[in-house]
């Protein structure tokens, strides 16, 4: 019997075969996953901005893609995932409001998928699969026993990526 273990805005989990990791509404904000298909060892980070040195108060990694991504990579190391063997896969991303004069809080969904792209070449992870952009909502699943990532958007079939 498996688990779903819910994963918060700013927030990252680990588990294992066969549990699943879940995050609802990701708009801008990215759902990342990282996983072993050996081990069967997942991690879910949900960011909503890309760069921690932006910012002064930063004290929750999990809020940014540079700080979380990190995290989330040592975590599922520690849970037994090789680095070697990881892939990753990242759904949101969305742009959410319709801003005028192109200001950057529009831009912030675009920058989010960028960043998970700089961080995993940083660490040589390959990413395998991705549903980013658009203009609407998301919510995601990992299943740890397959390394699915099923994509849910209302209005929208179910996709797995």
């Amino acid at each position: 019997m498996s688990n779903l273990i819910k994963v918060g805005m700013a927030d990252l989990k680990v588990a294992k075969a066969p549990d699943v990791l879940t995050t609802l509404g990701l708009g801008s904000c990215i759902g990342l996953t990282l996983y072993d298909p050996v081990t069967k060892v997942g991690g879910l980070v949900h960011y909503m901005l890309p760069d921690s040195t932006q910012l002064k108060n930063n004290s929750n990694i999990a809020k940014f893609g540079d700080t979380g991504i990190a995290e989330l990579l040592d975590q599922v190391v520690k849970a037994g995932a090789s680095k070697t063997r990881l892939v990753a896969k990242i759904a949101g991303g969305a742009s959410m409001f319709q801003v005028s004069n192109n200001a950057a809080v529009g831009k912030v969904g675009e920058r989010n998928a960028e960043m998970a792209k700089i961080m995993l070449k940083k660490f040589g992870i390959r990413l395998i699969a991705e549903d980013t952009g658009l203009n609407f909502g998301r919510t995601v699943e990992l299943d740890c026993s397959n390394g699915e990532y099923l994509i849910k958007a209302v209005g929208k079939p179910n996709k797995v990526i």
